[in-house]
């Protein structure tokens, strides 16, 4: 059965474009080429992460990954970006100070399954590991727990190669279905969140945390 791999970048709409600033406006243009190779980074990503979950089944009888979602960030968020770091704003800028244009997120079901791809996908050839930050074993102050991966593979256009990196993250669905609460709950809001209100979500990601390490143990009894 083919992976079910889901794209969360939405098309730009005319009259988001109508009301973009000049700069973004230019930055768009100027990004077009080079957001095709980061577009053509994550489909090998995702063929590679189709080809694992196949060896799986094929060996274990059991598929780790449930979903795959991908990612590749506007001009709009580009901008913003590079502004906050105080980088020039440019596509030579993005590509040298920015190394999650491209992200990948895999929803797996069991915490096993999270280092076992993490594992198969750094075996590959051509992927090279830039960074790890495993934030199961250490989670984030605020509950959050994902396994983090920045990795560059080379991406050929017009017969040039290109490493190009991809930012991917392993979470288990109930990392997934924590993280996305959190982020409803707490972020893109213009007033502060009440601090009961992050002290409640810490708890709730401990909670799950413990059911997740159960389903594990389970997991391995079975």
């Amino acid at each position: 059965m083919a992976l079910k791999v889901i794209s969360q970048t939405p098309p730009q709409t005319s009259q988001e474009r109508t009301t973009e600033s000049g700069d973004i406006k230019q930055l768009s243009k100027q990004l077009m080429e080079m957001q095709g190779v980061y577009d053509a980074a994550i489909k090998k990503v995702c063929e590679k992460l189709e080809a694992i979950n196949c060896k799986f089944q094929d060996q274990f009888d059991h598929s780790p990954i449930r979903f795959v979602e991908t990612r590749l960030k506007t001009a709009e968020s580009i901008y913003k970006k590079l502004k906050k770091r105080g980088c020039p704003v440019s596509p030579e800028s993005a590509r040298k100070n920015l190394s999650d244009i491209a992200g990948i997120r895999v929803v797996c079901y069991f915490i096993g399954d999270a280092y076992a791809i993490a594992d198969k996908l750094l075996q590959e050839s051509d992927i090279i590991l830039i960074e790890k930050k495993d934030y199961i074993e250490k989670p984030k102050a605020n509950g959050y727990r994902s396994l983090h991966l920045v990795v560059q593979l080379p991406v050929v256009q017009s017969g040039k190669a290109e490493l190009v990196p991809v930012e991917i993250q392993i979470r288990t669905m109930m990392m997934d279905l924590w993280a996305g609460l959190d982020y409803q709950l707490k972020y893109k809001k213009e007033q502060a969140v009440d601090p009961q209100i992050i002290q409640c979500l810490k708890e709730c990601a401990e909670k799950i945390a413990e059911l997740d390490n159960r389903v594990q143990d389970i997991c391995r009894k079975i």
